[in-house]
């Protein structure tokens, strides 16, 4: 194993949370079009919804005390320690189909959502 190698697979541990390259493509065109480079993709969980909890995505300049950060080619995404449990695994993607359109987070620990998509528990 290369110190590259470890590296990765240290640092995707970090929070445990993937982004595939779509999102990662559809992140780098958003900041591009902000006109920023101190911006990082800041995924949480916070109490609401119908089923208990909401996922927000968001740009953050901040970096608080217990964040956890994964870089994925360019792209910083950012978890605070609170959510980190809740993430553990999840994948964020990106659509853009006639059906779908928009990022949306495949998360193995939700035991369920509700008819929206929007919430989970």
């Amino acid at each position: 194993m290369t110190d590259t190698a470890l590296s990765t697979d240290t640092t995707t541990r970090a929070h445990g949370v993937g982004l595939t390259d779509e999102a990662a493509l559809k992140v780098k065109s958003l900041l591009s079009q902000e006109g920023r480079d101190d911006l990082r993709l800041r995924v949480a969980v916070q109490p609401g919804g119908c089923s208990g909890l909401i996922y927000q995505l968001y740009f953050d300049e901040r970096f608080l005390d217990g964040d956890k950060a994964v870089d994925f080619d360019g792209v910083e995404v950012i978890i605070d320690d609170m959510s980190v449990p809740y993430l553990d695994g999840a994948t964020i993607d990106f659509k853009d189909t006639i059906s779908e359109q928009g990022f949306t987070i495949d998360n193995p620990n939700a035991a369920g959502s509700c008819a929206c998509g929007d919430s989970f528990h």
